[in-house]
């Protein structure tokens, strides 16, 4: 079950069924080709958190896994991205830091 609050304070459930139909609506209304679901949705956002330099912890953490290992399962799907990393001894200290994503 999905539970959804509103504004007021109220919540209640809603069966999966509903957001799958609701998902699959809103694919064909697209006139998206391809099988959408709402696991594939999450599959597409944690590979997108991966490879925009997210790390696997917090990923966990917003997919509820309860172990990294199942979250390390999206690492093979990211496309490979190399931060650079630069030494404190490298720059000037005055200059402001400059990170990767």
């Amino acid at each position: 079950m999905i539970i959804v609050r509103s504004g007021n304070g109220m919540r209640w459930h809603v069966h999966p069924t509903v957001v799958q139909r609701a998902v699959r609506a809103a694919a064909h209304s697209l006139d998206i080709g391809k099988r959408v679901t709402p696991h594939v949705l999450r599959h597409s956002f944690a590979t997108h958190l991966i490879s925009d330099g997210y790390d696997l912890r917090t990923v966990q953490e917003l997919l509820g896994h309860a172990n990294v290992s199942t979250t390390m399962a999206y690492t093979h799907v990211a496309p490979v991205r190399r931060l650079s990393v630069v030494s404190p001894l490298d720059h000037d200290p005055a200059a402001p830091v400059e990170r990767d994503g």
